[in-house]
């Protein structure tokens, strides 16, 4: 038993000592040691990460895009989030824990967090589409998906707090941020006898999705509209303009993507 550890350890040991210095693909994995803290033993498995479904691919081979390496850092990345929040604030209910959490994996925080990161560098490498910011926050998912598989929770849970949270999300100040631009909209539109309403004036296929288009309109007229995959999240967009267009004071006026 001790022997075949010891061979696996060495074996690793080879494979990571190979990539970085003698593989086809070390000039990926010198830009990922930065990033990930070590040296990957699955190289295609990160070359997978910032494979975009755009992309044409032989489907002979099966998938070739990161969609369920996003679709399981997203999971990943929620579950280490929540519990990092859940130690940090031991006084915290269940609403604000919720409302911490959103803010942090919201899908703008991720495509911040991708820029930041530089991962735009490496999706261009990969991908022969033009890049969308939706792309940023994709990869990021993936990438972490990608750690996990390759190192487990432990390693990846390091990963998400030390090299993302710590380096790119100021903690304390999302606490005093309000993000729900609709309730601070329909607040203001109350006090001031107004109504407010939300239309789809648009639905169109953007990256081989639906996307949509939608207005905010304040007694029937239209202040903004906004384009996301997402209706909610339009309907956020599109309230963030309205405020912003409006003038309306004491709210973070910051828009979500």
């Amino acid at each position: 038993m001790f022997l075949l550890l010891f061979q696996t350890v060495g074996l690793r040991f080879l494979f990571r000592f190979y990539n970085r210095h003698f593989s086809k693909h070390k000039g990926l994995v010198n830009k990922l040691r930065p990033l990930i803290g070590f040296t990957p033993v699955n190289v295609d498995l990160f070359k997978l990460a910032f494979s975009h479904k755009s992309n044409n691919s032989d489907k002979s081979y099966g998938i070739r895009n990161n969609e369920r390496l996003e679709y399981l850092g997203d999971a990943v990345l929620g579950t280490i989030v929540a519990e990092y929040l859940f130690k940090k604030y031991p006084s915290g209910n269940e609403g604000f824990l919720t409302k911490m959490r959103s803010k942090i994996v919201r899908r703008k925080s991720l495509n911040d967090i991708g820029d930041k990161m530089g991962l735009d560098m490496l999706l261009a490498e990969f991908n022969t589409t033009k890049l969308s910011k939706s792309m940023l926050g994709n990869a990021v998912e993936a990438l972490v998906g990608a750690v996990y598989v390759e190192k487990g929770y432990r390693v990846t849970k390091r990963f998400v707090i030390q090299r993302i949270l710590r380096n790119y999300i100021d903690i304390h100040q999302l606490e005093d941020v309000d993000e729900n631009y609709k309730s601070q909209l329909l607040e203001y539109c109350q006090k001031n006898g107004q109504n407010v309403g939300y239309k789809v004036v648009a639905r169109y296929k953007f990256e081989k999705r639906d996307r949509f288009k939608v207005a905010v309109l304040i007694d029937g007229v239209q202040i903004a509209y906004a384009d996301d995959f997402n209706k909610k999240s339009a309907e956020q967009t599109a309230s963030a303009r309205a405020i912003s267009q409006l003038g309306i004071q004491n709210v973070n006026q910051e828009e979500p993507a």
